[in-house]
């Protein structure tokens, strides 16, 4: 007899529990099938990656128009039992007033969380000024707060990913976040213990998200020692399997050989896998 699926409401729910204690691997499929895979493993929620996606299409990270953003997000939610917070990036638009219209159509995805990033993706000033990045945050609380969902918000400071390793700076935009209205702040791009305590402790007792998108000398214990409440790994999953694409398919062109293929999941598996 097949049990009862989740609903909207339902993962929303589970989505904020999951923040209030303790710490979860956050993981980010890039289509339906990463998606399934990863809920079969056993994890409790998902995560979009807006990189992983773009690759998938052709496109660069950051190039994706917001139409087919949303639908990838309905996508995911519809064909997964698992809460998926959306890597919705800057919010596709220029002003809060347009990133408040784009929120509201991503909470009627059915998606239980979104990010907002204060990036701006011009290389000459690459970071908004505060102000406007806190009017950004809070137009999609807003939003949120309008549409009556439950959607949790996660406030980004982008400062360590686009080379201003401040982390004064950092923690001053998350607390600014926190208060616009954020109910979990992420700091992309630190990774030393001091970098992430200080953080944790900066915006206590708000949850902390912290990115793991390269090999790392921590583990889960001591990440969840430091305070974090939530660990996703970005892009870092697509980018793996397109290394493994890349190198067989080099192999073949360079080499004339087909040894790439001699790790390559069996056709079985993966048919057992969707077919189940």
């Amino acid at each position: 007899m097949f049990g009862i699926r989740p609903n909207v409401d339902d993962k929303r729910r589970t989505f904020r529990r999951l923040h209030d204690s303790g710490c979860f691997v956050i993981p980010n499929p890039w289509d339906i099938g990463s998606a399934l895979y990863l809920q079969q493993l056993g994890f409790s929620a998902l995560a979009t990656t807006s990189s992983g996606f773009a690759w998938s299409q052709g496109r660069a990270d950051g190039s994706m128009p917001r139409e087919r953003v949303l639908e990838h997000l309905a996508e995911l939610v519809a064909a997964t039992d698992l809460p998926v917070n959306a890597d919705f990036e800057s919010g596709f638009a220029p002003d809060p007033a347009g990133v408040a219209e784009s929120v509201r159509l991503a909470v009627q995805t059915g998606i239980a969380g979104l990010s907002i990033e204060d990036s701006t993706g011009d290389p000459a000033r690459p970071l908004r000024e505060l102000d406007d990045a806190v009017a950004r945050v809070r137009a999609a609380r807003e939003a949120i707060d309008r549409a009556g969902g439950d959607v949790l918000l996660v406030g980004r400071a982008e400062c360590f990913f686009l080379g201003r390793p401040d982390l004064d700076e950092t923690i001053t935009r998350l607390k600014a976040y926190a208060n616009a209205g954020a109910d979990c702040l992420y700091a992309p791009g630190i990774r030393t213990r001091e970098q992430i305590a200080a953080v944790v402790a900066a915006v206590a007792p708000k949850p902390v998200n912290l990115l793991v998108g390269a090999a790392s000398q921590l583990t889960m214990r001591e990440i969840a020692a430091l305070g974090v409440r939530r660990v996703s790994v970005g892009g870092a999953l697509a980018r793996a399997a397109w290394a493994g694409l890349m190198n067989a398919a080099r192999s073949i062109v360079e080499q004339g050989r087909f040894d790439g293929f001699a790790n390559a999941t069996p056709g079985s598996e993966l048919n057992a896998l969707f077919r189940g």
